[in-house]
């Protein structure tokens, strides 16, 4: 049974349709980016492969052929989409059981809801993205990369979900994240 979603949804140029590791597309909408780092490499891996070996070269070739540099919130930013998430919790009655906002990607576990996944990244996206306008901290350039990635969680694989949100911070040197619209599992 379906208890909550874990979705990962990434800042404009953060992981690539042809990543050499993968990714969860199955075409390079943009001929620059794939005379750079080739087709789309769709794959139907359920773990992360953030980790996995690769050619960074191909990647790094990638990343250039962008039409706007890869987005990176900084730690403004970081806590202007966190006050547009919780705009989108207050609004559509979101139950969020981890957060992480990254600074070219975010991991959210929310609880199920009668809308579709797809529908509450897109509410999250677009709060966020107006909050940013309204702190005036708005980058003039794509923020959201189109698609992201959707777990659909059991009860048992929960309590491993969050520990994994809620340990991302620390794994890339920052500091632990709190935040007032994320709700205790029990």
């Amino acid at each position: 049974m379906i208890v909550a979603y874990h979705s990962i949804f990434c800042a404009y140029g953060f992981w690539l349709p042809n990543d050499p590791r993968g990714s969860w597309s199955d075409f390079v909408g943009a001929w620059e980016l794939f005379i750079a780092a080739g087709p789309a490499t769709a794959c139907g891996a359920r773990r992360s492969v953030a980790g996995a070996a690769h050619d960074r070269t191909a990647r790094d070739a990638g990343k250039a052929a962008l039409l706007h540099p890869p987005m990176r919130f900084n730690s403004r930013q970081i806590q202007s989409v966190a006050t547009g998430f919780a705009v989108a919790c207050t609004e559509a009655d979101f139950h969020i059981l981890a957060c992480a906002i990254m600074p070219d990607h975010v991991h959210v576990i929310t609880r199920r809801h009668p809308r579709e996944i797809e529908m509450i990244v897109g509410h999250l996206r677009s709060r966020a993205t107006k909050q940013l306008g309204h702190d005036a901290i708005r980058p003039d350039q794509p923020i959201w990369a189109k698609k992201g990635w959707n777990r659909y969680l059991d009860p048992p694989d929960l309590p491993h979900a969050i520990a994994y949100v809620n340990n991302n911070p620390r794994r890339a040197g920052m500091p632990p994240q709190s935040w007032p619209f994320v709700e205790s599992p029990g």
